[in-house]
């Protein structure tokens, strides 16, 4: 074996080991978070740790539905995460598709006045926003947490999906046109169809910034049938702080939708995430 090969296969090595030990930072707190779920209670924190539950007690996850209106703030959370995606692919999708392909007066200067809004702290929107929302009557409802999805939603995305449709070929775009193809056609018929790993990553990321938003449910949902599984977690938190098993129950409740998500669409993600952006001008 030459030298090169050599070198190359102990580089394939230190890479796989640095790969592993990455991993195992990543998937350590995970078990821990499932086992400390099946523990007994007063056995959460034994020192030398305890790996394998003994006895395994699954009445610890009934204990947390019995606790709270778990299902309802599981349903609650679905709805709103649920909402929040549907305007943002759609409404969002249909922004960046003006933005990337059509032509209109001020078009460059509005997106960039979109993409600045990313550099704003959500802290510095919460007062006028909570204002606004209030006079309009909707605290204690789930619609100051939707409706603005459905106004183009996240600038952000709207910069994943105008990137994503700059790089379709406007070649496409014209020969629609010339079959008599209206500009919402083109973007339906058109650039959705294409941009489903794209769409598929920003329903996912948005699904999980909703999901995991606990500041937005907490200033808006004031009643215990309204609120989301991140405020209730913190309602069970405040309750059972000292009782590890139970709050470890919980939060893995709160994480498994969305391993199971992500576990269905991670094809889609990553390849969403390898091309957005490559081609855009």
């Amino acid at each position: 074996m030459n030298s090169k090969r050599k070198n190359k296969f102990f580089g394939m090595g230190v890479t796989h080991i640095f790969l592993i030990l990455i991993s195992l930072t990543i998937i350590l707190p995970i078990f821990w978070m499932l086992i400390t779920s099946l523990k007994k209670t007063g056995t959460e924190l034994t020192f030398p740790p305890q790996w394998i539950p003994n006895p395994i007690v699954w009445q610890n996850y009934l204990t947390v539905i019995k606790t709270l209106p778990f299902l309802k703030f599981l349903q609650n959370s679905l709805l709103i995460a649920s909402l929040c995606t549907i305007g943002q692919v759609v409404v969002g999708s249909l922004v960046a598709f003006s933005f990337a392909q059509m032509k209109f007066p001020g078009r460059d200067k509005l997106f960039l006045v979109c993409l600045s809004s990313i550099m704003l702290p959500d802290a510095v929107l919460l007062v006028p926003t909570f204002i606004m929302f209030s006079k309009l009557g909707w605290i204690d409802s789930i619609l100051p947490l939707v409706v603005p999805a459905f106004f183009g939603g996240k600038a952000f995305y709207i910069f994943l999906a105008r990137q994503f449709f700059k790089g379709i070929p406007k070649d496409l775009f014209d020969a629609a046109r010339v079959d008599g193809c209206s500009s919402l056609g083109l973007w339906w018929n058109i650039a959705m169809p294409l941009s489903k790993p794209m769409l598929i990553t920003i329903a996912l990321l948005r699904f999980l910034a909703e999901w995991n938003d606990f500041m937005g449910p907490m200033l808006y949902l004031r009643s215990m049938e309204n609120r989301t599984l991140a405020v209730g977690l913190f309602t069970f938190l405040s309750q059972y702080g000292g009782e590890w098993n139970y709050l470890m129950a919980a939060t893995t409740m709160m994480a498994l939708p969305l391993v199971i998500i992500f576990l269905f669409t991670q094809k889609y993600f990553i390849e969403g995430i390898a091309t957005t952006g490559l081609s855009g001008r």
